[in-house]
Order: C-alpha cells, then sequence, then structure tokens
C-alpha cells in the first residue's frame, strides 16, 4: 500500500464509519499492472486511509519480486484495498491470501475476486494476529498502518504460528523511524529503499 499519515486510528486501514461515508461518495481503483490481468481496473471503497500502492511503488516493489511470485502461496496482511495481493495474483502466484479487519475492505477485496473469477483467492475478514492457516506462505507482504508497532507483531506471529515456509521472502513497509531492529533474526535483507517519510524493505527467511 501507499504510505499513510502517522497514528491512524484503526488497526487495518480505516474504520468503519469513514469507509461507510466514503463509500457513498464514490469509489476509486487499482489498476494492475501486469500478467494476467494487466490493464484491469478493480474498485476500491474511497474511504480514509485506503490508498493503493501508486504503479509506481508497484513496479519497483514487483520488479524486487520478480523472481519470487510465480507458483507462490501468498499472504497479504493488513490488505486494505488488496492491490498488492491481486498484482501478485495476476503475476502466476499459486493462490492468495487477503486478510483485512475492517468489514467494508474485506467485502470489496472478496467483490474484486468474484470479479475477476479467480479460484485462486480468498479473503478473511479479521485481524491479521488471529491468522490460522494449513498454508505455509511463500511470499508475504506486511503494509499495516504506521506506530502502532504492528509490523514487528505481524513478523512475530508469523514466526511463532509457523505461518511462513522455509526460504518465505517478506515485503515490509514501514515508517522511517521503525527499528528493523525488531523483525526476526533470521529474516535477511535483501532490498532496500527509502521514499519520504516510508521504507520498504525485502526479506528472505
Amino acid at each position: 500500500m501507499a504510505p499513510r499519515k502517522p497514528g491512524r486510528k484503526n488497526t487495518n486501514r480505516a474504520n468503519k464509519t469513514s469507509a461507510k461515508n466514503a463509500a457513498s461518495q464514490g469509489a476509486g481503483q487499482v489498476r494492475i499492472i501486469a500478467g494476467k490481468y494487466r490493464g484491469r481496473k478493480l474498485p476500491v471503497l474511497n474511504a480514509e486511509g485506503l490508498r493503493p500502492t501508486t504503479d509506481r511503488v508497484k513496479e519497483t516493489v514487483f520488479n524486487w519480486l520478480m523472481p519470487y511470485v510465480a507458483q507462490s502461496v501468498c499472504l497479504d496482511s493488513c490488505a486494505g484495498s488488496g492491490s498488492l495481493g491481486f498484482e501478485a495474483l495476476s503475476r502466476g502466484a499459486e493462490h492468495v491470501t487477503f486478510v483485512e479487519l475492517e468489514g467494508g475492505a474485506a467485502k470489496n477485496i472478496g467483490d474484486n475476486i468474484a470479479r475477476l473469477n479467480d479460484s485462486h483467492s480468498e479473503v478473511r475478514n479479521q485481524n491479521m494476529l488471529t491468522l490460522t492457516s494449513d498454508k505455509r506462505f511463500d511470499l508475504v507482504f506486511i503494509d499495516p498502518p504506521f506506530n502502532k508497532g504492528l509490523a514487528s507483531q505481524i513478523a512475530d506471529y508469523l514466526e511463532q504460528q509457523q505461518l511462513l515456509a522455509d526460504d518465505a521472502i517478506i515485503y515490509v513497509e514501514t515508517e522511517q523511524n521503525f527499528d528493523a531492529a525488531h523483525l526476526p533474526e533470521n529474516w535477511q535483507l535483501l532490498k532496500e529503499k527509502t521514499a519520504g517519510q516510508v521504507v520498504s524493505r525485502l526479506y528472505q527467511r
């Protein structure tokens, strides 16, 4: 997802009130930029905090991920619009699990899955820190609201619940003052980029 202002009030993208208000004002959209759904535009809620990742940022992220997406079992945690997960799905991920706490946003992801008529994905309307799965994820997106300590909590939860494949690839997007030392010691940094107050990092377990 794209940068968010510090101090957001909800733990997973936007609160229900703002989502409902924004839904009454229309919807935005995300564009899938490559793969089998290239050029498809998917509607998203115009809710505060639901700001899909821009094409430019996705280009960078998926250039990093080019060797890893195809045939991967993917988790889009704190999915918001689902922009990253849908891009992975389009580029050949074997399966994508979207996890989003806010009900309106989760429903929107489900509607977009139906629009694509893609049986290789599912959406979970729940807190990421309660996720259980019989899958072991090869590729994970961690892009939570800033300044909540959620990135390190999610990383620790994934390890504790043994939800990661042995050599999993993890994309983490955080505020600039996030202390990456709080991420698991067995995660090796592969790529890092700073844009304004946002830092993007790519790790391999």
